[in-house]
């Protein structure tokens, strides 16, 4: 009964934990979009925001956004369906940070005597965890839509609808190729699966043996998150988007979780094809500084993939719609299909 009630204390601890990283990570690319987009662009980028004339790069932007957000006046129209229009953001945004809970941000460490898991929630088909909760924050962005009492918000949620199903298809068949190299479900053992050598020459993370895994899984993890070049839902300047009813933290509930998926796809990127917590020379480390480690590592390679991430968003113009739907089920649909099948055969042949 001890052993259970510590076990269920600890992956608690570690699922707050996660949700801790997802948020604070979240804040922090609200500016670190800004200050990167100015960079491309030749530009000084937000710094105005100042706290006893302490400017420190801008930081300051992030507490004003959070106070505008939660003093600016929480409007609600009067033809909208509550409560389903104010369940919507809740329901995307708390999807997606239950997503971070499956993510193994190390390995098991030996502590006092007793062996402990760095992954939140170890499940046997953590994969399917993640990507279920993940699809079931579509619900959230068609309830925006339906519940706002406004035809062009339905629109919205409408084509953010289209553009994630099919991207979620697509992205199924893509980590097919990966888990069937790993033969697991299990994140955390993908990840060991991964945390060796390759003839002592290169390290057997997924990206050198699923290349195109990778690519494709970058493009439809761009189009899952809603973020340019595939940020169609949302193209306030040009189009009508599902949340243009909202207002206040609200409307700020459905930005975290955009930016909280580009966490969550960042980690699942790191986690299938870029070793997770694992480092070359890493494992000499004695316990328990093995595990902070193995946290570190993971982390700066989720900080990594956010900036490349990025870079995509501000370098890559906008997809027409039609093009959107084009990419993903006439290209990324078959492309994956196609990687699995080679990555079936290969394994065949060398079995």
């Amino acid at each position: 009964m001890n052993e259970t009630l510590i076990q269920t204390g600890w992956s608690f601890f570690l699922v707050l934990g996660a949700v801790g990283f997802g948020l604070k990570l979240a804040a922090l690319l609200s500016w670190v979009e800004r200050k990167q987009s100015a960079l491309i662009q030749d530009r000084i980028g937000a710094n105005r925001a100042d706290i006893f004339g302490l400017r420190i790069l801008g930081l300051f932007h992030i507490i004003a956004d959070a106070l505008k957000l939660m003093l600016k006046e929480d409007f609600i129209p009067p033809k909208a369906l509550r409560p389903w229009h104010d369940i919507a953001p809740a329901l995307s945004l708390g999807c997606s940070v239950l997503c971070l809970a499956a993510l193994p941000f190390g390995d098991r460490i030996v502590f006092l005597g007793r062996a402990w898991s760095l992954q939140p929630l170890p499940l046997s088909a953590g994969i399917l965890f993640a990507l279920a909760l993940l699809s079931l924050g579509v619900h959230g962005v068609v309830m925006a839509g339906a519940c706002s009492g406004s035809a062009y918000s339905l629109l919205g949620g409408l084509r953010a609808a289209a553009q994630m199903i099919s991207y979620e298809v697509a992205m199924l068949s893509i980590l097919a190729g990966p888990l069937f190299l790993y033969g697991t479900l299990d994140l955390a053992e993908a990840v060991r699966s991964q945390a060796h050598m390759f003839h002592g020459v290169i390290p057997a993370w997924g990206i050198f043996f699923q290349p195109l895994a990778f690519l494709l899984f970058l493009c439809a993890g761009a189009a899952e998150t809603k973020r340019a070049p595939f940020d169609l839902p949302e193209g306030e300047s040009e189009i009508v988007g599902y949340f243009t009813e909202y207002s206040g933290m609200r409307f700020g509930m459905f930005m975290t979780n955009d930016f909280v998926e580009t966490v969550l796809l960042s980690g699942l990127a790191v986690t299938l094809f870029l070793g997770g917590w694992h480092l070359p020379g890493l494992s000499g480390l004695p316990q328990p500084f093995l595990g902070l480690a193995q946290v570190a590592v993971f982390s700066a390679k989720v900080c990594a993939m956010l900036w490349l991430l990025m870079q995509l968003r501000w370098t890559l113009p906008r997809f027409r719609f039609d093009q959107l739907l084009s990419l993903g089920w006439k290209r990324l649909l078959p492309l994956s299909l196609l990687n699995l099948l080679v990555t079936a055969w290969a394994l065949w042949w060398l079995s």
